[in-house]
């Protein structure tokens, strides 16, 4: 009996296997909400050196969560136009949209890619109601930690 069970151990071990290192299994361990503002791109010019981090930090969010190819080009398209807001130069906002374009690919295995909250390997995929649920429950923990931050004075 035991030898007529070994084929299907196996098969279910390799099956798992393979999810695994592709990402598909289980992505339910999502990251505590992370920014660094505009990684490898300064948050802003010579006049204010954070001129448009909030725009980066936005995209963060977005980015963090992730979810599907068209929420990607979505959120790359808010980053453009919030820095183009704040900035008026359309080059700028443009260099800074191809940028996150080619550096942002969930395929890419960097600390600021696609759906970096999640395990490496996640790709594209819309996020499941849980997932949904998770992520604005560690945002608002971010945000909460963040108001409480600022209302708190500077240490003597």
């Amino acid at each position: 009996m035991r030898t007529e069970c070994r084929p299907a151990a196996i098969a279910m071990f390799l099956i798992v296997a393979m999810l695994n290192l592709s990402g598909c299994a289980s992505t339910s361990m999502l990251r505590p909400f992370t920014t660094d503002a505009c990684s490898l791109f300064p948050d802003g010019d010579a006049e204010d050196a954070s001129r448009w981090s909030e725009c980066c930090v936005a995209h963060d969010q977005l980015y963090w969560r992730g979810g599907t190819a068209t929420q990607r080009r979505h959120a790359d398209v808010a980053l453009r136009d919030c820095v183009l807001a704040h900035t008026g130069r359309q080059h700028l906002a443009d260099l800074m949209f191809r940028g996150v374009r080619i550096g942002g690919s969930p395929l890419l295995p960097t600390p600021f890619r696609w759906g970096y909250g999640w395990r490496y390997g996640r790709g594209y995929a819309p996020l499941t109601p849980d997932e949904q649920r998770m992520a604005d429950e560690k945002h608002a923990e971010y945000s909460l930690k963040r108001s409480e931050a600022a209302c708190t004075p500077p240490s003597e």
